[in-house]
Order: C-alpha cells, then sequence, then structure tokens
C-alpha cells in the first residue's frame, strides 16, 4: 500500500511540472524586461510562431504558447515589445491556431528558459 502511494505522488509531481504554459508579462519599459521581442509582419520573419492561450493550463512550457498573466510576480518572463527589430532579442508572430505554434529558429530557443 505504501509503495502505491509513492507511485500515485510521484506521477502527481512529474505532471505537474508538464501542464504549465509559458507565462508572459507585458511591461511598460524596457528595462523592466527580461526579453524584448518585436511582432513580425510575416510568419516566415520570426524565430517563434506563438499563439496566445485564453487558460494558464493549456500547454506545456517553450512551445510557442504563452499565456499573458495579470501580475508580473506570476509571470516566467517579463515581456517589452519593441517597436524595431534590431532592438529585440526574439522576433515573434502571432499564430491563429494553436498547433501552428512553436519555434522556427532553434537557436533562439535558450532565451525562454
Amino acid at each position: 500500500m505504501n509503495m502505491q502511494i509513492k507511485i500515485y505522488f510521484s506521477i502527481l509531481v512529474s505532471t505537474a511540472f508538464h501542464v504549465s504554459a509559458q507565462k508572459e508579462y507585458s511591461v511598460s519599459n524596457s528595462n523592466q524586461a527580461d526579453l524584448k521581442v518585436f511582432v513580425v509582419q510575416y510568419a516566415n520573419q520570426a524565430d517563434l510562431k506563438v499563439y496566445r492561450l485564453k487558460y494558464e493550463n493549456q500547454s506545456n512550457e517553450n512551445s510557442g504558447q504563452w499565456f499573458f498573466t495579470s501580475y508580473s510576480s506570476n509571470a516566467k518572463k517579463k515581456v517589452f515589445f519593441t517597436k524595431y527589430a534590431n532592438q529585440s532579442d526574439l522576433k515573434i508572430y502571432f499564430v491563429k491556431y494553436k498547433n501552428a505554434a512553436g519555434w522556427q529558429n532553434d537557436a533562439k530557443m535558450g532565451i525562454m528558459y
């Protein structure tokens, strides 16, 4: 019986880490940001295609599926949207469908960890 509890607990803990979205918070000043992003006009220009989630628990982390939090303390990254591409760390394109999200430039994946 004790072994069953240990197995259940380990499954519960391991799944808890796999159901959280990439949580972002949009800041108004670049000096507050962990990450500066530029929204490109076309998908083929982006490093990352992003799908904006309605609910926090809909995605795995670093898959291009972002949930924007209401509070900066709940976010993994504080994001500033730049006006110019050369000021950004990451170029993103917002997609309409969840399955279209993902990395196009794998070299930049480390930015989101």
